[in-house]
């Protein structure tokens, strides 16, 4: 199976110490054949597997892994919750996440929560070993059937954040807003949104009574201290 590997640094070396696997998944016979899998391959130890949530802390604390391979769905919870908890610690290991659920929501969460690496199970062994291993050493890495609609997702999820940050404004105002907020003019914001200039005109005009700013600068101040208008 293919992947798109987002950032791709070298594996151990050889006579590195072996990357170090804690399992989180709540079906002991997937886990068995994951931890085989792994272990059939040099430079690859399972230190500890967890079926909940709650197991996760104590399992890093006591095994010290390099990398979490983490199922979605836990008995006791969503095992993004398990990934926002380790993103908020220092020195804590990358998350992979390895899920029956390709859906756009769980993706975009996971990523929001801080999974530096993201399969549906069903992945071969060579893809789950790179990415165990790509994700060890600093890299992020997506499975090729998700990879492709990541920038769409993120693209979206600004736009629902400028929603959400400028309630007022409707869903087209907040995309102009942060065409705006990059320093577009009005005549490349109509190429872009494929609409009139004069359009793009009155959509401003609104955002600039929406938001009581009589210029484009204070415009874009506002939208720039949301953090907007980035990339």
């Amino acid at each position: 199976m293919d992947e798109h590997q987002l950032v791709a640094p070298s594996g151990p070396a050889g006579g590195a110490a072996p990357v170090r696997v804690l399992i989180v998944d709540d079906h002991p016979l997937f886990r068995e054949g994951l931890k085989a899998a792994l272990e059939s391959a040099e430079g690859v130890t399972v230190v500890a597997e967890a079926e909940r949530v709650a197991d996760v802390p104590d399992a890093v604390a006591r095994n010290s892994p390099n990398v979490v391979i983490m199922d979605l769905s836990l008995p006791d919870g969503s095992g993004l919750e398990a990934v926002r908890r380790l993103s908020g610690q220092e020195q804590s290991p990358p998350v992979l996440m390895l899920t029956m659920s390709d859906d756009d929501g769980n993706l975009l969460a996971a990523l929001q929560a801080g999974a530096r690496g993201y399969l549906v199970k069903g992945a071969g062994r060579e893809e789950v070993l790179h990415a165990v291993r790509t994700v060890a050493a600093g890299g992020a890495v997506f499975g090729g059937e998700v990879a492709g609609r990541i920038t769409a997702l993120l693209a979206g999820a600004k736009m629902r954040e400028a929603g959400q940050l400028f309630p007022d404004l409707t869903a087209r105002e907040a995309e102009v807003l942060d065409l705006v907020a990059r320093g577009h003019d009005n005549r490349r914001i109509a190429r872009e949104l494929v609409v009139a200039e004069k359009t793009v005109r009155n959509h401003v005009t609104h955002i600039f009574e929406k938001l009581h700013v009589a210029t484009r600068a204070e415009a874009v101040a506002r939208a720039r201290d949301m953090g907007l208008g980035d990339g």
